[in-house]
């Protein structure tokens, strides 16, 4: 209905639009030909035009319990006609309107943007009759194999308590329910967690969780109205609710600019006693500069931050983000990448390689719809891999996938079905590992023999840091993180990325609670990616919502919406932001100056209403051209590289992504370090890897990449650093061929056993340091297209 109106609205103002223009240029026709009739009918057809529509839109002000600045355009039209003087009566109609026009145009285009993006909430539901059970595949399960399941797509809102529904893959659950099969959720939406969680038959499930496996059947617990995820859309509206409406710059000044105005207006009248005057002063005193200027200013904000992936929905949100000065951020999605990564795989022995295991996994998880399955794909194509399909694939409900590989049989899931028994001393490292690092593991079985493990965290975003850093250069002064996690995990992530202060634990009521209190130590903007962030942004001054891997419910009830996964965009939409409000402040200023000192002239008898008339025109003119200084490009943090300079990068970032297992394995080899023959060969194997893979690949980087970033950057301060720690890596390098060298026979002297430790730890130390700078700095600058792959 909302849609509807304002589709007529803006209808309606493009044909007044039309009307006043034709009816101005038909008078103007008629004075050339010297007709008075065909001179005044027109412009004074105009003039009625303007007194009924701006009536009408005074009306409407005052309904709204705005005190406007239609009320001067009212009288300065009533005026004209009565004096006689239609032709200033008919411009000020075609400047009303275009003002008008412009300004819906504005909100329009907002709106147009903020329509690509997708509802999530789920409108029907799949019910099915006649059934006791849903199996993993889709299969019923009833007392009679031959009675058919009958599975009908129903409107959400006739889904009953005591329904059996089926969710299928990567469908969003339509209601609370409990499970009737063993599922895999994305409950993301719901605790802004991103890693899946597997749940047994009879656990209860929320709506708004998203099926991350294979189909499963429920039964609802509750109906639509009274789900979560309409629980959580209720607490947005009452939010919403609390948010101080916007009021315009133009009513703020008409309380003091209207009553001005018709003082002068009436002495003038009074002194004289010639009401010429009067209307004289009221035709200059027609507030077009705030009409038209700031309007087109402001659109020009919003085009412009449009154009850096960042949609604002409308003038208000845009001054609000320009007055923000304390930044909430939501951990998973905002300053994590917020999906799981592989960051190690963990061999049992040395039977296996790790590209053997991740060779393996990876083309045993083609075929499974489990979220973990595409990470560890990712990570075996970012090897390098050539991946086999798989045999025999059998899928087990809440334990995991085994199949077919090289005439191997491999088993991916749980620790508890992958490891028999009693569980190794390398499993229990790899699970107290997991529990210190908040991560996720996969276990793996070659041929019923457990062979290693696979873990697996969110991780924080290579340019979080450069983000808290362009956000503070645009003007933030503090920043909170926010998040469900623990305490230790957040901390440990604050003080990664360098926020002021971290608020771990927070469920949705929790996240809107310190918005509020933050509330007063300045305007806040909260940015988040998920449903259960939706309140929070709409309770903050300025709610921002991650958009790019598909809209959620907190794009609905947020300001902002970021289209690109780069959230450095915002500092940018701070300072167009900013900018359009300082811009089209100073066009209303520069305009209602000139229109003042305009009226003085009119009210002492320097200006006739329609030479009045037109000097405003040439006013408005002139608050347009200072208001159009917006759209030019201004300040900037985010750095756009060129196409060459980004096919360079992407070459050298492929590298950075290959030697990964070569950085690994120092680690690995330095763990396992000792004086036997295998020791000393893994060791010199090594060596030929970190000279032939990894040094090359370094010095690319130094004599090609950073001198393009330090173009970009405008300087060698970016890369200073970077340079620096190239020279460590070589001199350690040269440090390990040395001693190598000096080793006679195939075992290593006891005694060169801390030295080679050092050498390795150091080196390995320096890298993972290093490549992170690199990440942040010079990777993530890439289009959000290639992003780095994991």
């Amino acid at each position: 209905m909302r849609a509807l109106r304002a589709h007529i609205e803006a209808h309606i103002d493009m044909s007044l639009f039309l009307i006043g223009l034709a009816l101005l240029a038909a008078g103007v026709i008629g004075w050339a030909l010297g007709n008075s009739v065909l001179e005044d009918v027109p412009w004074i057809a105009s003039t009625l035009i303007g007194v009924v529509v701006s009536t009408a839109w005074m009306v409407q002000s005052i309904r709204e319990g705005r005190f406007g600045v239609d009320i001067i355009a009212v009288l300065a039209l009533v005026g004209a006609l009565l004096v006689g003087e239609p032709f200033a009566g008919a411009m000020i109609t075609v400047m009303l309107v275009t003002g008008r026009l412009l300004e819906a145009r504005a909100q329009q285009r907002a709106r147009r943007d903020l329509s690509l993006l997708v509802q999530r909430a789920p409108r029907t539901a799949r019910r099915v009759d006649a059934c006791t059970s849903i199996g993993r595949s889709g299969n019923s399960s009833t007392g009679n194999s031959s009675t058919p399941n009958t599975v009908t797509e129903v409107p959400v809102e006739d889904i009953r308590r005591g329904d059996h529904v089926l969710v299928g893959p990567a469908e969003v659950v339509p209601v609370d329910g409990r499970l009737r099969d063993a599922a895999v959720l994305d409950e993301s939406s719901l605790t802004g967690e991103s890693l899946p969680v597997d749940r047994d038959a009879g656990d209860s499930v929320r709506s708004g969780a998203i099926n991350a496996g294979a189909a499963f059947g429920l039964t609802a617990t509750s109906e639509a109205a009274s789900s979560t995820y309409a629980q959580i859309v209720r607490l947005v509206e009452q939010a919403q609710a609390t948010t101080a409406p916007f009021v315009r710059a133009a009513d703020r000044i008409a309380v003091i600019f209207v009553p001005f105005t018709l003082l002068l207006a009436g002495g003038a009248w009074l002194f004289s006693g010639d009401a010429t005057l009067a209307v004289a002063v009221l035709v200059v005193a027609t507030p077009c500069p705030l009409l038209l200027a700031a309007p087109i200013a402001i659109m020009s904000g919003l085009s412009r931050a449009a154009r850096c992936g960042v949609v604002v929905k409308g003038g208000e949100a845009l001054e609000r983000l320009a007055a923000g000065r304390v930044l909430l951020l939501d951990k998973t999605g905002t300053v994590t990448r917020g999906e799981p990564v592989v960051i190690d795989i963990v061999t049992a022995g040395r039977t296996f390689t790790a590209d053997q295991l991740s060779r393996w996994a990876a083309g045993l998880d083609q075929v499974s719809p489990h979220v973990l399955a595409s990470a560890i794909v990712k990570a075996a194509r970012a090897r390098g891999l050539c991946l086999a399909m798989p045999h025999g694939v059998v899928e087990h409900a809440g334990y995991g996938i085994e199949g077919r590989l090289d005439g191997r049989l491999v088993r991916l899931g749980k620790a508890s079905w992958v490891v028999q028994g009693e569980a190794p001393d390398w499993a229990r490292q790899v699970r107290k590992r997991a529990a210190l690092n908040s991560a996720l593991t996969v276990f793996m079985s070659v041929d019923s023999v457990p062979a290693g493990a696979f873990l697996l965290e969110d991780p924080v975003r290579p340019d979080a840091r450069r983000m808290i850093r362009a956000l503070r250069s645009a003007g933030i002064t503090r920043t909170v993180l926010l998040t469900g996690d623990r305490a230790d995990v957040a901390e440990s992530v604050g003080g990664l990325v360098g926020v002021d202060s971290v608020s771990a634990e927070s469920d949705p009521a929790g996240k809107v609670a310190k918005v509020l209190a933050e509330a007063e130590n300045g305007p806040t903007i909260m940015v988040g990616d998920g449903v259960n962030d939706a309140p929070a942004l709409a309770a903050a001054g300025v709610g921002v919502a991650l958009a790019a891997s598909g809209a959620t419910a907190s794009s609905e009830s947020a300001d902002v919406v970021l289209t690109v996964d780069r959230i450095d965009r915002l500092a940018d939409a701070i300072l167009i932001a900013r900018r359009s409000r300082r811009i089209a402040l100073q066009a209303a200023i520069i305009g209602m100056g000139l229109s003042l000192i305009a009226m003085v002239a009119a009210a002492l008898g320097y200006l006739p209403p329609a030479v009045g008339a037109l000097l405003q025109e040439v006013i408005d003119v002139l608050a347009i051209a200072v208001a159009l200084r917006a759209v030019l490009p201004g300040k900037q943090h985010t750095i756009d590289m060129p196409p060459d300079d980004a096919e360079l990068t992407k070459r050298l970032r492929s590298e950075h992504t290959a030697v990964r297992a070569v950085v690994e394995q120092i680690r690995l080899v330095a763990d396992e370090l000792d004086s036997t023959p295998t020791s000393l060969a893994h060791l010199r194997a090594l060596l030929t890897s970190l000279e032939s893979e990894l040094l090359p690949h370094e010095h690319h980087e130094e004599h090609e990449l950073f001198p393009v970033m330090d173009k970009l950057f405008g300087g060698t301060d970016a890369t200073a650093a970077l340079s620096r720690t190239h020279a460590e890596i070589d001199l350690q390098v040269m440090r390990l061929h040395r001693v190598l060298s000096g080793i006679d026979g195939d075992r290593i002297n006891p005694a060169e056993l801390p030295a080679l430790r050092q050498i390795l730890y150091g080196l390995y130390g320096v890298l993972r340091l290093h490549n992170a700078q690199e990440e942040e700095s010079l990777f993530s600058l890439l289009p959000e297209d290639d992003a780095l792959p994991h």
